[in-house]
């Protein structure tokens, strides 16, 4: 399955897929062993690879964000199933791939909102959670497009960059800007914006009454809690509301990422966050986990860990 001018394709992941991306050990049952027996429709949750770097590249951001899933793939299909994990179906979809990481042009991430869209369309129902792994926060925007079709949707991002920039040319940095004014979302929280990093319009942007939002100095200098924060703004969405949950992974110290930075959470700290949304938030849409961007062998181990952490604590409650 190709996109409109070809630019991304669509690769479902059957059995032997998965074998080839874990190590079977006698004794053992691994996410590799359990994955072999899921089914899309049965599953609660279904896991969807993003390989592009497009959205970051075009938003003058570091490249890397195509290695994420692979990065992903290598920690998680060879963790441990056990009594206590996990207690919902999960199955990987597939994975979406650019053609040419090389090629840039202006309507190419115009184009991967399209087939993201279509994809989600395509296979994923109502009443499943998808999980994205990989690629910019460009694909935030079809996520949310999609999610949005079924229930209203709000979003809980927890960023270093509010991503509400100029929506005239689409990138990694408006996909939150754009949906608001399209009315795809009722309502957008960012939390942990490190202020030396969004800029005027950004901050005027953030005055909206649809928006929550906090900067990362006011927990670095204790003046607020990001676990009450979270709790706080889960009460206030009524039932008939979903919340999405978006995960910059530059918002985390020395995470490889777009925009790699000495400041920000602990994994740890974001591992505490995402479970209790998890646990807390009844109608969850979906998780997206974006970004992160590995150049390395040593970035590759430690991304993929870092999102296999936080898949397992969004995916074990």
């Amino acid at each position: 399955m190709n996109s409109p001018n070809s630019s991304f394709s669509f690769y479902p992941w059957d059995s032997t897929v998965i074998q080839n991306n874990y190590a079977h050990r006698l004794g053992e049952e691994r996410m590799g062993d359990y994955l072999l027996k899921q089914t899309l429709s049965e599953a609660n949750y279904v896991i969807i690879g993003i390989r592009e770097c497009c959205g970051p590249l075009a938003n003058k951001g570091r490249s890397g964000a195509q290695f994420a899933f692979s990065a992903f793939v290598n920690a998680y299909l060879n963790t441990q199933v056990h009594e206590v994990y996990p207690k919902h179906s999960i199955c990987i979809l597939g994975e979406v791939s650019e053609s040419d990481f090389q090629v840039q042009h202006m309507d190419k991430v115009d184009e991967l909102d399209t087939f993201l869209q279509q994809i989600l369309d395509k296979y994923v129902s109502s009443n499943q959670v998808p999980i994205f792994i990989g690629g910019g926060h460009n694909n935030a925007l079809p996520i949310m497009r999609w999610s949005a079709k079924n229930q209203k949707l709000a979003v809980i991002n927890l960023d270093a960059h509010a991503d509400l920039r100029s929506t005239e040319v689409r990138h990694s940095g408006n996909s939150f800007s754009t949906a608001l004014e399209e009315g795809t979302l009722v309502h957008y929280s960012v939390l942990g914006l490190h202020e030396a990093y969004n800029n005027a319009y950004i901050r005027a942007a953030l005055k909206s009454d649809q928006i929550f939002h906090s900067n990362y100095e006011s927990y670095v200098f204790q003046e607020r809690d990001l676990m009450e924060d979270l709790e706080n703004i889960l009460r206030h969405f009524h039932t008939d509301t979903q919340v999405g949950l978006e995960i910059d992974m530059d918002s985390i110290a020395y995470m490889p990422s777009s925009a790699l930075s000495p400041s920000g959470w602990t994994l740890d700290k974001v591992r505490q966050f995402t479970h209790l949304f998890a646990k807390t938030q009844k109608k969850v849409a979906y998780l997206n986990l974006t970004e992160a961007a590995p150049v390395s062998e040593t970035d590759m181990l430690m991304v993929g860990k870092a999102l296999s952490y936080l898949v397992r604590d969004f995916t074990g409650i």
